[in-house]
């Protein structure tokens, strides 16, 4: 492509573009993928894509991820697109802000958006080239990354922290299973210990509190944590179970069957309690 060609809109073959590396956004074939395929069927591709170009006449995309995966559902050949003279930097930054106006975006997906953003952020503020003039005031990248998104920098840095979660645990964030704080908290934890954390939440079905995570966090720096401790905390009772009937575990466990998550132990009790209230009325009406 020759330089009267670049930032103009063109087509695009689209066997010579490239994804960005390590794109923090899904994209999922899922309903608004059929109403995009639907769309761009009827009225072409009306937003076009942005690359920036490699070596060897290849591509790599910055924008429009969904759009071009639509053109492939499609078969088509070709994309309209436009292509950018970009940095690396430059391209993050970009990336990361055209994909922050989606609808549903998951907190996984924020994590890694913002990381990439604030490292790209850093890297450019080392060139002269980007200062801002003496009227304005450098703001912190991370700071400017608040500004830019809407949230405050505690609230940046919570996100970015979730960078750090063992993969299934960032799953459960995603699925709201595990709130914000408490995933913060189990991030300070290594791999091993979230490894057991995890096992602890499938096999009793329940996540932990936001009080518990601080408390495994406290542990983990005085080096007290250890997978025993953190099986122990997770079969605490939660504040909202205070009121209810508390059995020792180590009395209750032998009657019940193996492996039986927590969350299902209440119920397997009032069975037992209802198969047993029927044997005493039997038992009653035999006396008479």
């Amino acid at each position: 492509m020759n330089k009267e060609e670049r930032n103009s809109i063109v087509e695009l073959p689209i066997d010579v573009i490239d994804q960005f590396p390590k794109h923090p956004y899904k994209v999922k074939d899922d309903d608004d993928m059929i109403q995009l395929i639907e769309s761009i069927k009827e009225n072409g591709v009306i937003t076009p894509i942005i690359v920036r170009p490699k070596p060897k006449g290849r591509y790599e995309m910055i924008s429009g991820h969904r759009r071009l995966q639509a053109c492939r559902h499609l078969g088509h050949k070709t994309v309209r697109g436009q292509v950018l003279e970009l940095d690396r930097n430059a391209a993050t930054v970009m990336m990361v802000d055209s994909n922050l106006a989606r609808s549903n975006i998951l907190p996984s997906e924020k994590a890694f958006a913002y990381k990439m953003k604030l490292d790209a952020m850093k890297k450019q503020g080392k060139r002269t080239d980007l200062t801002l003039s003496p009227l304005e005031t450098k703001l912190r990248s991370d700071e400017q990354l608040a500004n830019d998104v809407g949230y405050s920098r505690a609230q940046i840095q919570r996100y970015i922290r979730l960078t750090n979660l063992i993969p299934l645990l960032l799953q459960m964030v995603d699925e709201g299973k595990i709130a914000m704080r408490p995933a913060v908290e189990i991030s300070y934890l290594p791999d091993h210990l979230q490894d057991k954390l995890a096992d602890c939440i499938l096999k009793e079905d329940a996540t932990p509190s936001h009080d518990q995570t601080i408390r495994m966090r406290k542990l983990f720096k005085e080096g007290l944590l250890t997978e025993e401790a953190i099986d122990k905390i997770m079969h605490e009772l939660k504040p909202n179970q205070t009121n209810r009937i508390s059995l020792p575990e180590d009395k209750v466990k032998k009657f019940m069957p193996k492996n039986m998550p927590v969350s299902k132990r209440e119920d397997y009790i009032l069975k037992a309690l209802e198969h047993y209230d029927k044997y005493l009325k039997k038992q009653r009406e035999r006396v008479r």
